[in-house]
This record gives C-alpha cells, structure tokens and sequence, in this order.
C-alpha cells in the first residue's frame, strides 16, 4: 500500500514548533486522528527517528485550524501533543506558542483574508474554548516574518504578533482556584491550584529543593525533583476535578522563586514529565494570575505589581517573558492577559504516513 501525503505548513511559533494542519485534510475520528498524528510525528522514539519530531515535547505539537462556527471566532485552533518517546497524543491542553503561528497560518491556507498593514486573526481554542485575538504583520496584504521584535529563547528578531487572551479564567474546570482555596498542602509542600488558560499546581521551588534558576538540562536529570512532583500533581489534578490525571499532560507544574535579575519573579515550568527550556504562554498567563491573588505561593515572593494595566515580567531559564494583565485589585479579579510573540514559517509542503494507517488500520 503507498504512503498517503497530507498538506502541512512547519512553523515555529513562540519557543515551540510543528505542523500546522487544515482540519478538512485530516480523519475526524479521534483515534484515528491520533494515530496520524503519531506516524507523522515518529512517536515512540526519543529522535522521532521516523517523522518530523524535533525529540522534544516543544517540537512534537500539532496545530489543526478549520473555518470556525463561533460567530465570534475566524477559525478554531485544535491541539494536540503528541509524545515524543510513548505512542500516545493528549487532546485535553492547549498551548499558547503553538497559538501564535495560529494566525499567520491561517492566512497562509487561506481560511482568513490577509488586511493591508495589520490583519487581527479572532481565534476559538477548541480545546479550552478561549477566544484569542492575534494581530498579524500583513504589509501589502502578505504575512511578513521578518522584524525587529527579539524573543528569549530564539535566534535573531522576527515580526511581531501579539496575542491577546479573553475569558481565560477557569479554562478547564470553571474557577479560577477548583479547589476552593488559595493555598493547600499536598503531603506537606505548600501549593496553590490555579486555572487561568491552563491548569497550574504551583510550589516553591525552595520547597522541592532547588533555587528555581537551574538549567533546564540540570532539573531534567534530577529524578528526585520528578519522583516528588509527580504524586502532588496527581493529587492536584483530582482536588481540582481534572480526575485520574496519569496520562495528561494537565495540570502543569510551575515552581517559583524571586526574582534575580530586573523580573517580578522567576520561574521553572515543568510539561509536566520535562522541563520546559523557557515558559509556556499559557502557564505564563496563570502564573502572572496566582503572583496577584493575594494568599497564594507565588503572592508573597513577588515584586510590587503595578495597577492594572501592568506588565508582569517573568523570568526563566532563557531571560524573561513579560505577560500584559488587566485585573482588579479589591476584590481580586483576573480580567485578561496579552503577550507578543513572534512565529516564522520553516517549510510547507506534504507529509507522508503508511497508507495502512491513513485507511485507519488498528496498530
């Protein structure tokens, strides 16, 4: 049986990359789409050997656009991550610099109408069902990469695109702290569960032993670090009505500590089995929300935030990433998050899967 191609742009968007697929170019049936997926990727070996994986949970994620039936959307965005050493892809997250290549790809298959200057791109997070507006650099009615805006994390410069995220409170669960409480204990270790664009058990990184400015190499060779987050996030995800969250990549773990340099506070973010090389824009968002809320871990080791609206700047293991907010201080209120990022397609073209797995035979 021959390979079956199906279209795909490449891009890098914010500090993660992949393909960018049209929906109407993939099975609708979701085992069948994850298996797709997993051939395209090369799951199921650390090189992704075998497909277009870069070996990395930040290289090994899908982005699946499609016309959106939201009258408040121009395109729904699906995501999906798919693993890098198991054969297996998590539907349930989001992740936020996936997104930013949302709207220069959608202009590039055609499913939004590139504007003269600046096109914004309303974008539907099927996932979450969050509404994200990203202005797209559209001189002469093209997308245009190329600018001066520098991002920790990549090379160079590149245009902007600035995103800005509405209704993100309680994205999966409903509230913004599903367990009722700013602050719990989960077998000793102080945390706070917090749901704003993407569920987050947040610590101390004092707390688990480490100073929070470790390498992203170094926390990923400490087993111990691994071995004692694993079972409180567990525990989180049930406290906050995620279930049994063993094979989930959700909730994320985010553990803080002040800052060293010009940030509000510093952090290492974990996806959650490795260590993110720089921060998720979705987990940067609710951490930018626990470090206002008064009573929670990251409250108290935060720098004076300005009134809304403020730039928060976080700091992680490649520089900083600053997170626009609009809240309210009395009582606490998280309104919106904006960031700017930057996105570059790589490449277009076609991948090839096994045609026995594109007829959708069982593996």
């Amino acid at each position: 049986m021959t390979q079956h191609p199906i279209p795909y742009l490449f891009l890098r968007g914010g500090t993660s990359r992949g393909p960018y697929f049209n929906a109407a170019d993939l099975p609708r049936d979701r085992d069948h789409l994850a298996r797709v997926l997993i051939a395209a990727i090369g799951a199921g070996n650390p090189r992704n050997i075998d497909g277009i994986g870069g070996g990395n949970a930040v290289t090994s994620k899908v982005a699946i656009l499609s016309p959106s039936e939201d009258p408040a959307a121009d395109v729904d965005y699906f995501f999906a991550q798919v693993a890098v050493e198991e054969e297996q892809v998590d539907f349930t997250p989001t992740c936020g610099n996936i997104l930013v290549g949302v709207g220069p790809a959608a202009i590039e298959m055609g499913l939004v109408t590139a504007e003269t200057g600046e096109t914004p791109v309303r974008i539907r997070a099927v996932n979450t069902g969050a509404l994200v507006e990203a202005i797209v650099q559209t001189p002469g009615g093209q997308v245009c990469y190329e600018g001066n805006e520098p991002l920790d994390g990549v090379p160079g410069t590149a245009a902007p695109v600035a995103l800005n995220f509405m209704e993100v409170v309680g994205s999966r669960t409903g509230a913004l702290f599903p367990t009722g409480q700013t602050c719990e204990e989960i077998d000793g270790i102080e945390v706070s569960c917090v749901d704003v664009a993407m569920p987050m058990m947040i610590a101390r990184a004092e707390d688990f032993g480490i100073t929070g400015f470790e390498s992203a190499e170094d926390l990923d060779a400490n087993a111990a670090l691994f071995a004692a987050m694993e079972p409180r996030r567990l525990e989180a995800g049930r406290r906050m009505g995620l279930g049994d969250v063993r094979q989930s990549v959700v909730p994320k773990i985010g553990l803080v500590a002040p800052a060293r340099a010009e940030g509000h506070f510093a952090t290492r973010y974990f996806m959650p089995w490795k260590t993110h090389p720089t921060l998720a824009v979705t987990g940067s968002q609710c951490l930018a929300a626990a470090a206002l809320a008064p009573g929670t871990v990251a409250h108290g080791i935060t720098r004076p935030i300005a009134p809304a609206p403020a730039r928060i700047r976080i700091e992680h293991p490649m520089g900083a990433m600053d997170v626009l907010v609009d809240y309210a201080a009395e009582p606490f209120a998280f309104h919106s998050a904006g960031v700017t990022r930057t996105a570059r397609l790589i490449a277009r073209g076609e991948v090839l899967v096994p045609g026995a797995i594109w007829a959708g035979a069982a593996p």
